[in-house]
């Protein structure tokens, strides 16, 4: 057997070259072929007496054909790691004319993607900002009328008041379909307000979308089902064939409110009610914040770590793998893309093996019992409890040929690469309102 690599640099990819000759993998195709003569069965002859003639013209092409495959297969598998080739993804076969019925010396090529070494930035080379979010009264007053309406009561009076939500169908002037089902927010609206009120259901209302909402592409979008960017383009007249009128009065704000939103107890008073409601709208802007940060350093990243890459041979290995899902021409329209997650992939590779990042068996149970825990509202469990429910997070894990075992590994492995990584980066504060941020991690 003779194994060799043609490198080509410049492109990053190589030939690899498998020569095979008979006494490579004879010995493999007669075992097999012993094997498979014990246990044929003929008619007209006792089983393990059939003639080896008899085998090898029954079952000698697809035996030499397996074993060969499989030799192949190990061997290609042992040079790479022997040899510390470094490829992106798996070898592709090159088309030959390999014939098991009268050679007995054969050759297999193979295309690979070389992956360069590369370097990541120097320490402190990288910035990435820290959006450190205030919140605005607008933004508190907007929770705590989101609250109002999911524990308040709703009705449907015949006729629009300000304040009111308008539930139909929104459409552009003149499009064809009945349009987007929508709850108009009245309350946003900035001009041409009048328009909206004493609406009944039946009606239409032909306004400015944008001239409405006061070019807010935000308000415009998180109530019409337009993109921020679409919104942000609307313009003309649009129509809402409105159905009905939606009225949610004030709930009142006494205990039983309080046990509704934040569960039994936990705040005995409006002063208290209102410092909660303050303390987790912070805390989940904080994540979000902690979020936006960690998708700027990956893209930081990505942008300032050199790794050429072998454009042809990936573009190819993406048409084969992804066969009859996408076309050569999605590929070349969406590279940049894929090469951005490639990269991504190479680095995040890169730090796991610097840093030797392990995942134990226990991290990834205990990563599922938290998130079943939350499952269930977030109740805490003692230690017992915990090793009981051990052995069903084990068998879920294991569900679906193991997809949340390895789900939960590579979350983990992420949190710990970008942890890594937000320790070699300067971390910039820029203080925000709550609203600025909202415009800001749209974008």
């Amino acid at each position: 057997m003779n194994i060799t690599l043609d490198r080509q640099e410049e492109q990053l990819t190589g030939l690899l070259t498998v020569h095979f000759e008979e006494a490579d993998y004879r010995e493999a195709v007669d075992k097999q072929l012993r094997e498979t003569a014990r246990k044929a069965q003929f008619k007209g002859f006792r089983p393990g007496k059939v003639p080896a003639s008899l085998v090898r013209k029954m079952y000698g092409k697809g035996i030499l054909a397996d074993e060969v495959n499989r030799l192949l297969g190990k061997q290609v598998d042992a040079y790479l790691k022997e040899n510390n080739v470094r490829i992106l993804g798996d070898p592709l076969p090159v088309p030959s004319n390999v014939d098991f019925d009268t050679d007995t010396a054969f050759d297999f090529q193979f295309e690979l993607g070389l992956l360069p070494d590369f370097e990541l930035p120097a320490e402190g080379t990288v910035e990435v900002e820290r959006y450190e979010v205030s919140l605005d009264e607008p933004t508190l007053a907007e929770t705590n009328a989101q609250i109002a309406r999911q524990y308040g009561e709703t009705t449907n009076p015949e006729a629009s008041e300000a304040g009111d939500y308008l539930y139909g169908k929104l459409k552009k002037q003149g499009e064809n379909g009945d349009g987007q089902t929508v709850l108009l927010p009245t309350d946003r609206v900035v001009n041409d307000a009048e328009k909206f009120v004493g609406v009944k259901g039946g009606d239409e209302v032909t306004f400015d979308l944008a001239h409405a909402f006061g070019g807010d592409a935000a308000a415009i979008a998180s109530f019409s089902g337009l993109s921020r960017t679409e919104a942000a383009q609307a313009s003309g007249e649009y129509v809402l064939a409105v159905e009905k009128i939606n009225r949610t009065a004030q709930p009142e704000y006494n205990q039983e409110l309080f046990d509704k939103v934040f569960g039994p107890e936990e705040v005995k008073s409006r002063e208290e009610f209102d410092a909660k409601v303050r303390e987790v709208v912070g805390e989940n802007y904080q994540r979000e914040a902690e979020g936006l940060m960690t998708r700027q350093l990956i893209d930081k990243f990505v942008a300032q770590t050199p790794i050429a890459l072998p454009k042809d041979f990936f573009q190819k290995f993406l048409l084969r793998n992804n066969e009859g899902k996408l076309t050569a021409e999605q590929i070349e329209t969406h590279y940049d893309d894929y090469a951005r997650e490639l990269k991504w992939s190479l680095i995040r590779n890169k730090v796991v093996e610097e840093q030797n990042f392990r995942v134990s068996q226990t991290e990834i149970e205990d990563r599922a019992l938290d998130r079943l825990m939350q499952q269930f509202g977030g109740m805490s469990a003692n230690d017992d409890m915990r090793e009981a429910m051990r052995s069903y997070v084990s068998k879920q894990l294991q569900a679906d040929n193991g997809k949340q075992y390895v789900d939960t590994y590579e979350a983990i492995l992420a949190e710990r690469v970008v942890e890594n990584l937000r320790g070699k980066v300067v971390v910039k504060a820029l203080p925000v309102t709550a609203a600025e941020f909202r415009i800001r991690n749209e974008e």
